[in-house]
């Protein structure tokens, strides 16, 4: 496994897309809000594609592992997002970044773990089922802590830190 290649594919999949996204909203802010519109929803379309497809790879894989990861796979969400949560807590961000941060540290990058899992270790099932699981319950967890928190708003006279 050449660990060149790997940062290479890392850079790919995580680097280039966040910097053509930084420059396209700098360069031309309406643009990115109507491209926004599109590839948010679409990213997630191909995500949960990408894991169901894993998943039907892998059934029988997933029904022998789903015992022995399920609980620890929640766990570690758990405690990722109470420790973005309480960080930003403790650096006095204001609510709605203490927010941002708790699910940003929360929802690791799953579709970055099953890429490097399919392209470098040959897909190993007991790998793809702990990283798909993982992009699942990453999905349902930021969508109901963010669903959650869209009805519970911050008050906007709150002050930001810069």
């Amino acid at each position: 496994m050449p660990l060149g290649e790997i940062f290479i594919t890392i850079a790919m999949i995580l680097l280039v897309p966040l910097l053509a996204g930084a420059a396209v909203k700098h360069r031309f802010p309406q643009l990115a809000l109507q491209l926004s519109r599109v590839l948010q929803p679409l990213s997630i379309a191909l995500f949960l594609l990408f894991v169901v497809l894993a998943f039907f790879g892998n059934y029988t894989l997933f029904l022998q592992f789903i015992g022995l990861i399920f609980f620890w796979v929640l766990a570690h969400n758990g405690l990722a997002i109470s420790a973005g949560f309480s960080l930003a807590s403790a650096f006095g961000l204001n609510k709605q970044q203490r927010r941002t941060l708790s699910i940003e540290t929360g929802i690791q990058n799953s579709g970055l773990a099953l890429g490097i899992i399919f392209t470098y270790f040959g897909g190993l099932g007991g790998m793809a089922i702990i990283a798909g699981w993982w992009g699942v319950w990453h999905l349902v967890s930021g969508l109901l802590l963010s669903s959650f928190w869209h009805f519970k708003a911050p008050s906007p006279v709150e002050k930001t830190v810069s």
